[in-house]
């Protein structure tokens, strides 16, 4: 023995382990799910569906694959599909033609604009599906920002003003609940006050309270035609991807000016902010699994590098571990017809 080795003791494992031994229940797959902490259920879905203007059109998202841009009519299919599937719920946002678009996004305020006529579309034929609408004016700007430009700024208080009458009109819609993601400060009260006002006491504000100025949106960008348009970044109203303490405080503030639930976007980079969120608040919060976690999902999937449905399965259930209430994602009518199955 070296002079410098201490004595080798030599023990049983249960003298290590105390007679605890774990493995015991991952023993049967009976035992796995007997003590499984965690399940992911159809009633945790929400299904992003991305619109588009004409009739029987669908058009793949070259970064998304599997995921569509859907015509009014096509979309009403598929809230059939879904209310079938047992989805509760889906969100609704829209590819804009550029011919509409202006660097105020006034187009929000048209009362027939596509998100609002694909809202009276679904509810008139699916009335017990939920639907949520998103006030930001990303969508209808020709700069791509969620918010009006002056002089190279976002403007805060004129933004807020046009996001809650937008709010109004997708209420009117049938809009259940509103999810603003532009992150201006005060739109949650702003909102709050407008729907009372107009009488939508009943409906719902789900806040992207803590919105990061993420990497990760590229393929949404895409998919709404705002790729190319975006002048500058989102940095001066997104959340430095960096800070917690901070996203903490925007939901304390959103949760005291009237939301009723939060949101985190993006989703898996971030749980460890669900998991305060939750902790801190106690109140009903969402991830969104946002187009780039899709994408990735996806294309390593189809590049044979991994198992696509597992690592699905596992992403989502990193969120309910993290303390998420619901999911925004992608993958939901895979998801629900897999759960049926």
């Amino acid at each position: 023995m070296n002079k410098f080795s201490l004595p080798r003791q030599t023990r049983t494992v249960d003298e290590i382990t105390g007679s605890r031994r774990l493995r015991r229940m991952r023993k049967a797959d009976w035992s796995r799910r007997l003590v499984q902490e965690n399940h992911l259920t159809v009633d945790d879905l929400i299904w992003p569906l991305f619109l588009t203007d004409g009739e029987n059109r669908r058009e793949e998202i070259a970064a998304m694959p599997g995921v569509y841009r859907l015509s009014v009519d096509l979309a009403v299919k598929e809230a059939e599909r879904a209310a079938t599937l047992g989805i509760p719920a889906l969100a609704t946002f829209p590819q804009v033609d550029f011919s509409l678009k202006d660097v105020a996004g006034s187009e929000i305020l048209n009362p027939d604009n596509l998100i609002n006529r694909a809202t009276r579309a679904i509810k008139a034929a699916i009335p017990e599906i939920g639907i949520i609408t998103d006030a930001a004016l990303d969508p209808f700007t020709s700069h791509g920002h969620d918010g009006i430009l002056r002089d190279g700024i976002i403007v805060n208080d004129e933004t807020v003003e046009q996001v809650a009458s937008a709010a109004v009109l997708q209420a009117a819609a049938g809009a259940d609940i509103v999810a603003p993601s532009d992150m201006m400060d005060g739109r949650i009260g702003a909102i709050r006050d407008a729907l009372d006002a107009s009488g939508f006491q009943h409906v719902a504000i789900m806040s992207y309270a803590t919105k990061f100025a993420s990497a990760f949106y590229g393929p949404y960008r895409e998919a709404i035609g705002t790729q190319g348009l975006l002048k500058g970044d989102k940095k001066t109203y997104y959340i430095d991807h960096a800070n917690s303490d901070e996203a903490v405080r925007e939901a304390e503030q959103d949760l005291a000016e009237g939301a009723d639930m939060l949101m985190v976007k993006p989703g898996l980079p971030y749980l460890d902010i669900i998991r305060r969120l939750k902790d801190e608040f106690a109140v009903p919060t969402f991830a969104y699994q946002v187009s780039g976690e899709y994408a990735m999902i996806t294309a390593a999937a189809q590049n044979g590098w991994i198992d696509g449905e597992k690592a699905m399965m596992e992403s989502l259930l990193a969120f309910k571990r993290a303390g998420c209430d619901g999911i925004l994602t992608y993958f939901a009518p895979k998801v629900a017809e897999m759960l049926k199955g």
